[in-house]
């Protein structure tokens, strides 16, 4: 096996030639995830929609790549409007229930094209179940 790894999602895909992710070791980091329906290819109209979307989309990533959502380490998001959080929050809270075991965030401003009104990665941390 190569030393580095593409991760590829069923669902999604960038319009460019890179995969969803790459590891390295116990290293992964995403590419940019939006809020695309997996099984329409559509992008929603609304921020509840694109999140809950993002979020799914980060659950297959960390499945797909070995690991489980208690091994991200960063998530960064980039919104359309930076001051709506609602959305954002309510998914954030559902995946890291307990505030002493969250990864960090930061969420900046972004022109975001297509449609889109939130994107992210993800950098993550897999050790080797041997470890």
């Amino acid at each position: 096996m190569p030393r580095r790894q593409s991760i590829h999602l069923s669902g999604f895909a960038h319009r460019n030639p890179i995969p969803a992710a790459c590891r390295i070791g116990p290293l992964l980091v995403s590419g940019v995830f939006t809020g695309r329906d997996p099984e329409t290819g559509q992008m929603p109209e609304g921020l509840d929609a694109q999140c809950a979307h993002v979020f799914a989309h980060v659950r297959a990533l960390m499945a797909a790549a070995g690991g489980s959502t208690g091994d991200i380490a960063k998530m960064t998001f980039y919104l359309a409007d930076r001051g709506d959080r609602e959305a954002l929050n309510r998914e954030w809270v559902a995946m890291f229930p307990d505030p002493a075991d969250r990864p960090a965030r930061h969420s900046v401003g972004a022109a975001l094209e297509g449609g889109s009104l939130v994107q992210c990665d993800v950098l993550a941390y897999l050790p080797d179940s041997a470890d």
